[in-house]
Formats: C-alpha cells, sequence, structure tokens
C-alpha cells in the first residue's frame, strides 16, 4: 500500500464531554484522509492524547458534528476514557506508537479523538 492509500484509508474522530453541559460525549470533529491528519496533528500540538480504533472510528465517522454519541457506544468510550486516566506524559513522549489514527480517538480535558493504529 502506498504512502497515498495510507493517507486516504485514515479516519478521525474528535469527542467532546462537559458533564455540566452534555449527557454523553459529543462530537466536535470528524474527518477522512488529509482532514483525519490534521485533526490528529491538532490533538497532538494541543496536548491531547489520541487513542486508536479503527473499528470504532469507522462507527464514529458516520455520526453527523454536534451529534451525542449513541448508547451502543458508551463502554467503548468508557473504555478510551479509562485509558486516559492511566496516562502520563512521560510514558507518551518515550512511546509514539500509541497515538491513534484511522485510525480512531483521542480524549483529555474532555477531549476524545479517535483514530486507529496504535496498540492498548
Amino acid at each position: 500500500m502506498s504512502q497515498f492509500d495510507d493517507v486516504l484509508n485514515k479516519k478521525a474522530v474528535a469527542l467532546r464531554y462537559d458533564e455540566n453541559k452534555d449527557m454523553a460525549p459529543v462530537i466536535v470533529a470528524s474527518g477522512l484522509g488529509y482532514m483525519a491528519e490534521r485533526i490528529v496533528e491538532t490533538a497532538n500540538q494541543n496536548g491531547v492524547p489520541v487513542y486508536e480504533d479503527n473499528s470504532l472510528a469507522t462507527v464514529l465517522t458516520q455520526l453527523e458534528l454536534g451529534t451525542p454519541i449513541p448508547e451502543e457506544l458508551y463502554q467503548a468510550i468508557v473504555d478510551i476514557y479509562a485509558y486516559f486516566l492511566k496516562y502520563t506524559p512521560q510514558k507518551r513522549e518515550t512511546d509514539e506508537a500509541e497515538s491513534v489514527e484511522e485510525d480512531g480517538e483521542t480524549e483529555t480535558d474532555g477531549q476524545e479523538e479517535t483514530q486507529e493504529d496504535v496498540p492498548e
């Protein structure tokens, strides 16, 4: 697969969750290809960790911006939030493989981005 094909196959979704405002995490950014790369790049530049899950990213990219995630996906999102509760920036610097792309999902400070290709 060429580098061009890799870019075309990427998916990324950013989620927001404000417990005082939202009943469930809300999709605030979603994109494929180059846009997915930009979403992940923006997350990385702003210290928002990225989580990779291709299947979840595929489902979430089909939803509209501003849409709360469906109840059926609550457990998957909770698992990601739990994963990042254990997240430490020092570990992130030494393990760049934990960026999620396609690719998947991220979260921190109520922000989460999904991307695929990162081992859990």
